[in-house]
């Protein structure tokens, strides 16, 4: 059994009903105690994940902060303010399994004030270094395995510093795809034995088989490259590879690649040598005898059938003979024609390194932008990254390592060249006011326009939205009051997760009581929000009366899970209907330790019941979306 076979079978063991507390922990132990090879390190706590034993996650907006398109399909994009395991805890309910691309650009760990851990630098002389490092990224990478779908593919830059551990790490949780090195700089003399030149980007999956292979994206295809045309068609195409190499053997198999090229003015050319055919004809062959017969690249009958794909130049340093064995100026390439070698990029692998996009392109376009920022990655290798997966042009992007924010940049660049409907999320804390200064203002300045310190005007890409939360709390205690805090928290968690945001102020033609109710509807997507569970029937009621357009995600509180079934009966085909907080409680639960209750050990942390049969099997459609409820 591999690792990532074990990991779904502890989520298997996890989910299984009937199973008592000790029996689920005495399998789970089983299966832990057998692992025979792989990472060992000593846990060490985190601040933020123990005050999650005591308060659970929320997002609130900040909508003075949103960037709002007159594009009616715009699409939402999602800017988190605050610790990315607070922040990756609440997409656990909002985007389980929906997440198809996640990049994240994590702490090298290198010693040199690179990585904070409760509040202080880790340096190179920290005996547990590398153990505060393990324990950080694992907690975050198991929740990224709960978002990514399926076929989803997570890339993480990493240095040299944590690249091993970091494999081993990720082969916990995932499969691997691949380790592809890249060249980062140009390299100084900063290195004791090497100059350091590169990093790493690993490539890994839930599922390896379920990913479609890579190609190479047409988009990085130098189009300017293309400056010649056929003067009859206008076909664009460039010069290619020469016709002659010096480094081919003549005496191996070659006995058809030495013949005349007639040039354009009439001069018969051909690679140099002591043996010539003994007709001056274009096209006449003769065998090498020796090694310094030099010979073409393609044979006789291909040059007699392709002619007119070759390329003539004039040069003063060709090698290249007439048949009086003179020197001439003469030199023979292969056209590329555009539309050619697109087809050709499109059906190849990219790969398995990264030469191009070094981080100094990043700098670069922050200091056009001017923004302060070091280390950021370049544009370029984001959309290039997203580009080589293959997928669909409104795939869902995360990022919770934000940074400056370049892959929200590259997000919205590449739906503006290929006008494509991609979503990015970035979660960044705002440590320095990284958050506010840098991440949020860069990716202003990208959607509203701004000016370089030339005077260069760049057009915004106002064809985005742009939302902007902060993550907040409420008590974790499963008591009526505290499950009433977070559905009354909820509200932007489930504008996230149905991604609608246009709120009405009345429904049915009913004016609502915001402290009993919300509506949005944005003309795709109907999501009604019942705090008041006594209202339940005045909204059936009024439900009944309306005519069907597409079914209401409808999210009513509930004590317990029972959804409302019976009160729901007379319009269970409008509506799909879950019940909060039990939904979201169950989302946390799968990423959030239990919590400790007066120091004994962890004991199962749901506040809800089950069910009835009748609830959870009868007319209403209790539609679970892949990884989550409704």
């Amino acid at each position: 059994m591999n690792n990532n076979e074990r990991i779904n079978l502890i989520h298997r063991i996890g989910e299984i009903e009937g199973l008592t507390d000790r029996e689920r922990s005495a399998l789970l132990g089983l299966l832990r105690e057998s692992k025979a090879y792989g990472l060992v390190w000593e846990d060490k706590p985190e601040k933020v994940e123990e005050k999650m034993q005591e308060e659970l996650p929320v997002l609130r907006e900040v909508p003075e902060r949103a960037l709002i398109s007159d594009a009616p399909d715009a699409p939402n994009h999602i800017l988190i303010e605050g610790d990315n395991l607070e922040a990756l805890t609440t997409l656990a309910y909002t985007h389980a399994g929906r997440i198809d691309v996640i990049y994240i650009d994590p702490p090298y760990n290198t010693g040199n004030k690179d990585f904070v851990y409760n509040d202080s630098f880790v340096d190179r002389e920290d005996t547990y270094r590398h153990s505060k490092w393990l324990s950080f990224m694992s907690r975050r990478l198991k929740i990224a395995k709960q978002l990514l779908a399926k076929n989803g593919v997570l890339f993480i830059s990493i240095g040299d510093d944590e690249i091993a551990q970091l494999k081993m790490l990720g082969e916990e949780y995932f499969e691997t795809i691949a380790l592809v090195p890249r060249i980062a700089k140009k390299g100084s003399n900063q290195g004791t034995h090497f100059r350091p030149t590169k990093d790493y980007i690993l490539v890994f999956a839930n599922f390896k088989d379920m990913v479609e292979p890579f190609r190479q994206p047409t988009a990085y295809i130098n189009k300017k490259t293309f400056k010649l045309s056929e003067p009859n068609t206008g076909k664009k195409f460039r010069k290619g590879h020469s016709l002659y190499q010096a480094s081919l053997d003549p005496l191996r198999g070659c006995v058809n690649q030495r013949y005349y090229i007639k040039a354009p003015d009439g001069t018969l050319i051909i690679p140099p040598g002591h043996t010539f055919p003994t007709i001056a004809s274009d096209g006449e062959r003769i065998p090498p005898r020796t090694k310094e017969d030099k010979v073409w690249r393609w044979s006789q009958s291909s040059y007699l059938a392709k002619k007119h794909l070759l390329l003539f130049c004039k040069s003063k340093r060709s090698p290249l003979v007439d048949n009086n064995n003179v020197h001439t100026d003469w030199n023979v390439y292969e056209k590329k024609y555009e539309t050619e070698e697109v087809g050709d990029v499109a059906n190849s692998l990219p790969n398995d390194f990264i030469s191009d996009y070094t981080n100094s392109l990043g700098t670069s376009l922050l200091n056009d932008m001017q923004i302060s920022f070091p280390f950021s990655k370049p544009i370029e290798l984001i959309e290039y990254l997203i580009s080589i997966t293959n997928k669909h042009k409104s795939i869902r992007i995360l990022d919770f390592f934000a940074g400056s924010g370049t892959t929200l940049h590259a997000t919205m660049q590449l739906n503006a060249e290929d006008g494509g409907h991609r979503q990015c999320i970035l979660v960044t804390n705002n440590e320095n006011g990284i958050c506010e200064n840098v991440t949020y203002e860069r990716n202003k300045r990208v959607i509203c326009g701004y000016t370089t310190p030339k005077g260069e005007q760049v057009a915004g890409l106002t064809g985005n939205t742009l939302r902007y939360y902060k993550t907040d709390f409420v008590p974790r205690e499963p008591n009526n009051r505290n499950k009433r805090a977070l559905v009354a928290a909820a509200t932007d968690l489930l504008c996230i997760k149905n991604d609608v945001y246009r709120e009405l102020s009345s429904f049915g033609g009913r004016r609502l009581k915001p402290a009993a109710a919300r509506y949005f509807d944005d003309g795709r997507t109907q999501m009604l929000i019942i705090y008041n569970e006594l209202a339940v029937d005045a909204f059936v009621r009024v439900i009944a009366g309306m005519e069907a357009g597409g079914r209401i995600k409808v999210y009513v509180f509930s004590n317990n899970r029972y959804a409302y079934a019976d009160n729901f009966e007379p319009v269970a085909d409008k509506v799909e209907v879950c019940a909060l907080p039990a939904a979201i409680y169950d989302a946390y639960q799968k990423v959030l330790k239990p919590r400790k209750r007066n120091g004994n050990p962890p004991a199962a942390d749901t506040p809800f019941a089950e069910e009835t049969t009748e609830t959870t099997q009868g007319t209403l459609n209790l539609k679970e979306e892949e990884g989550g409820e409704a």
